[in-house]
């Protein structure tokens, strides 16, 4: 009996290796992949996304922008921008504005830890998926993605420590210029920048001041750093938008070759061209070519998750790379035109 089961599911292995290889040759144009394909595309169909930046007009914003239209259009979902011009009371009316609307995801770039934090966990009640970008809020939600700020402070801060520490020969002093200070790149970057600073007494911070992301309000504060502490040998900073107004001021005081300045950005080629004239000495980016892909990557995801809002929290934190005036040597950097 056993030898008679073995025989016939043998045969039906046989025959349908048969009926699949005739169907072969009678259709040799290929097999169409439904059972993935049809699901996918079907449930992006006709979903509404809705993203709030801080503002739009800058690097990062029109660069996630340009990726995240791209394929809204190729996949079918609308994709809309409210953009607040770098007002939180604005940000606010387009949130509950989007709240009325209850489309299939948000996606907020937040100004600081608190401002939208109850707000998003409305939508997340209504039904509302939400994607944080690159700045989140102190209450998670469905989706997180961008830099890991305390990592970027800890390599900014470990680059300083190098070139300013013991052993350098330098003055040991530096300044913080921070960016906004309830923002959660800037909270979490000053964490790490005094915990490694803790660990390395020979490093001295001589001015902790917030710039906002100003580069004009940056080039003052160095201004008077440099006045105050002419053996300043290095400056870490929040955004290279903002810092590059350090390095206007390092550069008229001549003090370019002295004064080793480190900050963040999104990779732009702007960024680069600043390396290379020798504003700024690193930059640790997050990469907006690469975070847009991710965004991309986690809209389809939720789009398509059958989880509720709120249900699954998610978080990517966005590999870092960093750039020196040797690295743009030798690499392309990112401009808008290329990603549209």
């Amino acid at each position: 009996m056993r030898t008679f089961k073995i025989i016939a599911a043998a045969l039906s292995l046989a025959l349908g290796a048969a009926t699949f290889s005739g169907a072969m040759a009678q259709d040799q144009k290929g097999l169409d992949n439904k059972v993935k394909r049809d699901p996918y595309y079907d449930g992006l169909k006709g979903k509404k996304v809705v993203f709030v930046p801080l503002a739009m007009g800058f690097d990062l914003t029109e660069g996630w922008a340009a990726i995240m239209k791209k394929q809204a259009a190729d996949l079918g979902y609308s994709f809309e921008i409210r953009d607040p011009n770098w007002s939180t009371d604005a940000g606010t009316r387009a949130i509950t504005a989007i709240i009325a609307e209850k489309p299939d995801l948000a996606i907020i770039h937040n100004p600081d830890l608190q401002s939208y934090a109850r707000l998003e966990q409305r939508m997340v009640k209504e039904g509302i998926k939400v994607l944080q970008v690159n700045l989140e809020t102190t209450v998670p939600t469905d989706y997180y993605v961008g830099a890991d700020w305390v990592k970027v402070g800890l390599i900014q801060a470990d680059a300083l420590v190098k070139k300013c520490g013991k052993g350098s020969g330098t003055s040991g002093k530096v300044a913080i210029l921070e960016g906004q200070p309830t923002a959660a790149s800037n909270l979490y970057e000053l964490y790490a920048y005094y915990k490694v600073f803790a660990d390395n007494p020979e490093i001295k911070v001589v001015a902790d001041q917030a710039a906002t992301y100003d580069p004009a309000k940056a080039r003052a504060i160095t201004e008077t750093v440099l006045q105050q502490h002419p053996d300043l040998c290095g400056i870490v900073g929040n955004w290279d938008n903002q810092d590059v107004g350090a390095g206007a001021a390092v550069e008229a005081a001549g003090k370019s070759d002295q004064v080793y300045i480190v900050t963040s950005g999104g990779g732009s080629q702007t960024g680069c061209d600043n390396i290379k004239k020798g504003l700024l000495d690193l930059i640790v980016s997050y990469d907006v070519p690469l975070q847009g892909d991710s965004l991309n990557q986690a809209i389809v995801t939720l789009l398509n998750s059958p989880a509720k809002a709120g249900e699954i929290q998610s978080t990517y934190f966005t590999p870092l790379t960093l750039q020196t005036k040797e690295w743009v040597a030798s690499h392309n950097c990112w401009n808008l035109d290329q990603l549209k």
